[in-house]
């Protein structure tokens, strides 16, 4: 996990937030912690590395 934390704004729908929010509270997720994941999962898409990335070491 990152140890300095950076923020990010955006503007969105304010009918889609809400949808987004709850979904997420549905899942026992923060919106958050879906946005984390979502950005990881589109660097890792596009191959993109970046300082805390969990490196596995296949020997």
């Amino acid at each position: 996990m990152e140890s300095k934390t950076a923020r990010l704004t955006i503007l969105i729908d304010p009918a889609k937030k809400k949808a987004f929010e709850e979904l997420c509270s549905l899942q026992d997720q923060t919106p958050s912690q879906v946005i984390r994941q979502m950005i990881r999962e589109y660097l890792e898409r596009h191959n993109v590395d970046y300082a805390t990335k969990a490196r596995i070491s296949s020997r």
